[in-house]
């Protein structure tokens, strides 16, 4: 029946996190609860494999829940179907190998002086030949039980799984908080809302440039980059000339390519991010276990993934039927930059709605940003060829594989010499040989 505003209620929804178990949770649960105007939930199923981990992080997601007030279920199981049976979207946060894998990734391929980091480089590669298969085999669970499910991946590497997710044919959609971390960080230095704050942003996960920072219709990067150019400089681990010289922002990311080697010297001298990380969630999944505890602790934000929840809740919302929006997501190209296949995927702007995401027009990019996006994405295409080694028939043999692997790390520009593509195909294989069907 209509609402007394003479509109007809939006229905509550179901949703399901595969890797529920993570330590991330906490942040998605809180938006989920904060935010419950915007995506009104009935049913929140966690998935995971972990059931220690899923009890001691599903009971503080109903205590979260509790705490502020929302009625809806939240439930945990380690099967699949019965977790995603019904759900109107699927969310995907997988770490294939954990934080022990990612510590692999961040440094065998230092040894070869070359940046070790769980998304770029050659640590990106070996994650992603992980990670594609394990998705691949979940996404296509989720469409014999639930054909019309979204699924939003917050998996990395973001870009090359929804392609992969695309390419077969599912219903999905790319996520990743770098944009809306930004935003906010951007928004806190004009003193406006976040919701006032614009971004021109452009071109793949985690290798992306905001081009321009809109407040009311104005372009303010000029001012921003003047005023606060040093703190800028400081939260993008990059330095301050370089800013100048470019007159944009680029993602942090961008310092693996931009100060390649100065980072390289740096993660030789200093403990892994995987090794913080590990110890982290430790000390996080002894606090979840404390049955006083209801609330995301402060200690979570340390972890990374900030406003996760936010992005997800938004791009949930309009997907299933709440108010169309524009966000920041990763989707095909479509034509949208002319010197890309249009099956490529992007990280840009787009109008999101039930028929799924469509981007917005850009400017043409600039030479100094096309090219390394062109060359990122040839790549990120042969990537995509070697982890679907084994699947749909394709030769699956130890010499067709490594020869694939080769070839990615030949194409990627921040190895590109053929010795080190060479010594880094045999160690990836060496360091991934339970993940790898041909190794």
């Amino acid at each position: 029946m209509p609402s007394p505003q003479g509109r007809t209620p939006r229905r509550r929804r179901k949703l399901a996190v595969v890797g529920g178990g993570s330590t991330y949770t906490p942040e998605l649960i809180d938006g989920f609860a904060r935010l419950r105007d915007v995506l009104p939930l009935e049913e929140l199923v966690l998935v995971d494999p972990d059931a220690g981990r899923l009890e001691v992080v599903g009971g503080l997601a109903r205590r979260i829940f509790a705490r502020q007030g929302h009625p809806g279920r939240i439930s945990w199981t380690g099967d699949l179907y019965a977790g995603v049976d019904g759900a109107d979207a699927v969310l995907l946060q997988l770490r294939v190998g954990g934080q022990a894998a990612r510590l692999q990734d961040e440094t065998w391929p230092l040894e070869c002086g070359c940046v070790g980091q769980e998304t770029t480089g050659a640590g990106g590669l070996a994650k992603a030949l992980r990670t594609v298969p394990v998705v691949l085999d979940i996404a296509e669970r989720v469409r014999r039980r639930n054909p019309g499910a979204w699924i939003v991946d917050f998996t990395n590497p973001v870009g090359i799984v929804t392609r992969a997710l695309l390419a077969q044919g599912h219903r999905a959609v790319g996520l990743c908080n770098v944009a809306i971390g930004l935003q906010r960080v951007l928004a806190g230095l004009l003193d406006v809302s976040p919701e006032q704050v614009e971004l021109e942003h452009i071109g793949l996960n985690h290798l992306t440039w905001e081009r321009a920072v809109r407040v009311a219709g104005a372009d303010v990067l000029p001012r921003l980059l003047a005023e606060h150019g040093d703190t800028l400089a400081g939260t993008l681990h990059l330095p301050r000339p370089l800013l100048d010289h470019l007159g944009v922002l680029p993602s942090s990311y961008l310092r693996y390519y931009y100060r390649h080697d100065a980072v390289v010297r740096e993660l030789r001298t200093q403990p892994s991010r995987a090794a913080e990380v590990a110890a982290l969630e430790q000390q996080l999944l002894g606090m979840y276990g404390d049955p006083a505890l209801d609330e995301k602790p402060d200690l979570l934000s340390r972890r990374g993934g900030a406003y996760y929840s936010e992005a997800a809740v938004a791009l949930t919302s309009s997907l299933l039927g709440g108010p169309r929006g524009v966000q920041v997501v990763n989707i095909h190209n479509a034509g949208t930059l002319p010197f890309l296949p249009d099956d490529a995927v992007i990280e840009a702007p787009a109008t999101v709605d039930p028929t799924g995401a469509a981007p917005l027009p850009v400017r043409p990019l600039e030479p100094q940003y096309a090219g390394l996006v062109a060359h990122v994405t040839a790549y990120e295409h042969l990537a995509l060829e070697a982890a679907l080694l084994g699947r749909d028939g394709r030769n699956a043999d130890r010499a067709a594989g490594r020869k694939a692997v080769f070839a990615a790390l030949l194409a990627h520009p921040l190895i590109g010499q053929s010795d080190h593509a060479d010594r880094l195909a045999d160690e990836l294989i060496a360091h991934n040989r339970d993940h790898l069907p041909w190794a």
